[in-house]
């Protein structure tokens, strides 16, 4: 027997023990990317914050961990966006309104917008499906716009076909009060924006970068690029906050999958100010 309070004992089991969640609506964003709005059968929120994220779980497939993809100020409900690349994703996506899925969490550190980010400009750098993650961010400076400066989005897809959360654009973006630009690698033959990758979007927006914080995500490969052309501009590491969501597996510190030199992700991240993983060779 262990000698553990029973309130804290059963704190711990919780982490371990899915939570019973329906699946209220589900849409295609992409052709492998759907949005899933789901509610805790309790009734409760889910409880999390910007950033952070959930491990799903359906029976006889397993679980993954997914990033959260609303913000907490939108109510219970919460969505996830989850990308079809294997057995478990792919059974997911064959879900119903009405279906029922396992949630372990929230899990992680989350993005600093009741800290760093209060009071002051807000850059949101999203490359690809780095968005999901971010969009919780961005929904949730929207909803208490007051409390934040200046909000810039800049956003890089593969295709327009990759393009996330298009009909969303202009909810986020108050004339005078924020600035959104995207990019597209390669353009196809209905495409006028811009072509080229994320980071030729940021010479094109002027920012104060003793003012301004960065949030940042995206593919691994194109971090040291953006954190290069904002030291650049002046803007300073601790300043700059990068999501690790990627490296997530078991959410808890077990398995090892996330461990990057002597940290566990999942248990010190997802999000980190730039400046804590600076000298770790495996962060970027």
């Amino acid at each position: 027997m262990s000698n553990m309070p029973r309130a804290e004992q059963e704190t711990v089991r919780d982490i371990y023990r899915p939570r019973p969640a329906s699946i209220v609506r589900t849409a295609d964003v992409t052709r492998i990317e759907k949005l899933f709005e789901l509610e805790l059968e309790s009734g409760e929120a889910l409880g999390h914050m910007p950033g952070q994220f959930v491990e799903v779980s359906l029976a006889g497939f397993g679980e993954a961990p997914i990033s959260v993809s609303s913000s907490p100020t939108r109510g219970p409900r919460f969505e996830l966006v989850v990308r079809r690349v294997g057995a478990l994703t792919g059974a997911l996506h064959r879900l119903k309104p009405g279906d029922r899925v396992g949630i372990r969490g929230p899990f992680g550190t989350w993005f600093p917008v009741d800290s760093d980010l209060r009071g002051r400009d807000v850059l949101f750098i999203c490359g690809g499906i780095g968005l999901v993650p971010v969009r919780s961010a961005i929904q949730y400076v929207v909803d208490k716009r007051s409390h934040y400066g200046h909000m810039f989005i800049l956003f890089g897809a593969r295709t327009p076909a990759d393009r996330l959360f298009s009909d969303e654009y202009e909810q986020w973006c108050a004339p005078g009060e924020a600035t959104f630009l995207e990019t597209v690698d390669k353009r196809d033959a209905r495409w006028t924006g811009a072509e080229g990758v994320l980071t030729t979007l940021i010479p094109c927006i002027r920012f104060d970068p003793g003012r301004t914080v960065a949030v940042i995500c995206g593919p691994p490969v194109m971090y040291r690029f953006v954190i290069v052309e904002l030291k650049q501009r002046g803007m300073a590491e601790d300043n700059m906050f990068v999501s690790l969501e990627r490296r997530m597996k078991c959410g808890v510190g077990k398995c090892g999958h996330c461990q990057m030199n002597h940290i566990y992700v999942c248990q010190k991240g997802p999000v980190f100010r730039l400046s804590e993983i600076t000298d770790l060779e495996e962060a970027l």
